[in-house]
């Protein structure tokens, strides 16, 4: 995962200090190639300390290890797409579209750098190995849920979800060893799905989580971390992005099982033909 990925995954919430420091590494990368910690303490103003736990939050042992991350980063870096400024009040219809399909595909990018193959794989297992699913959202995160419940439930898979946290929470209840909770947060801190994914792990049950990157309630206590991005800056947009990154999880996730299981090929199939079937009587 480049070390880019994640600092923008973490730039909010980060301290003063920390951000400083994720600013300078974001804006200036190369200076960093020929800076020592302190050399970098003393240009971005902070201290040398703060150098170490930043390179540390962000998964790295100490600062040469960060560096390191960061050349390959430098090595590695291809023309992602970037944000086109805010949507104004002022846009024409063809600005809107402009914008919004830029948005989209920076949030794409960032969400699929975020989540590598061994993280999708091992849910992809906990998936296929489930005797219930519950995938529990709130809000937009809900409207997900729903989708991801609807397509798993097209391969024969017995998943559920509901709107509703209360009726989450009873259903967890029930739950016990060989169960399975997807969790759909954004801030990864909704009170609701954190309380549910309390009861899955007290019951035994797995956890997936789909949330911001880093620590948060309901990522901390997962068994598979999946991350989606939203970007921060236009809370016009926050919401439709949100749901964006999410989509591009499950349906990673779904397109995964569908290209593992026959079975769930051959009810996929099925459940399209009786569909159709009915669309042309």
């Amino acid at each position: 995962m480049s070390t880019f990925v994640k600092i923008k995954a973490l730039r909010q919430s980060l301290s003063s200090s920390e951000a400083k420091l994720a600013d300078f590494t974001l804006n200036s990368a190369n200076a960093i190639r020929n800076l020592s910690s302190v050399e970098l303490a003393k240009v971005v103003g902070v201290s040398q300390s703060s150098v170490v736990k930043f390179s540390q939050k962000l998964g790295y042992k100490g600062f040469p290890a960060f560096k390191l991350a960061v050349i390959d980063a430098l090595n590695d870096e291809t023309s992602e797409p970037k944000l086109h400024g805010k949507i104004t009040l002022n846009d024409s219809l063809e600005q809107i579209a402009e914008k919004l399909l830029s948005s989209k595909l920076a949030v794409l990018t960032e969400t699929k750098n975020l989540n590598e193959a061994p993280a999708v794989e091992k849910a992809v297992e906990l998936l296929k190995s489930a005797k219930r699913i519950l995938i529990c959202g709130l809000g937009g995160s809900a409207l997900v849920a729903k989708d991801f419940s609807y397509k798993l439930q097209k391969l024969g898979m017995p998943a559920i979800a509901e709107p509703d946290g209360h009726a989450q929470l009873a259903y967890v209840a029930t739950f016990s060893k060989g169960d399975l909770v997807i969790a759909i947060s954004e801030s990864g801190m909704t009170r609701e799905i954190a309380e549910v994914v309390k009861h899955a792990k007290r019951n035994a049950s797995s956890v997936i989580s789909v949330t911001k990157f880093g620590s948060s309630l309901v990522a901390d206590s997962a068994d598979v971390k999946l991350y989606s991005v939203a970007e921060g800056e236009s809370v016009r947009l926050s919401s439709i992005l949100a749901r964006t990154a999410q989509d591009f999880v499950i349906d990673i996730l779904f397109i995964a099982l569908t290209q593992s299981s026959r079975q769930g090929r051959k009810l996929l199939e099925h459940s399209n033909e009786v569909v159709g079937e009915f669309k042309n009587n």
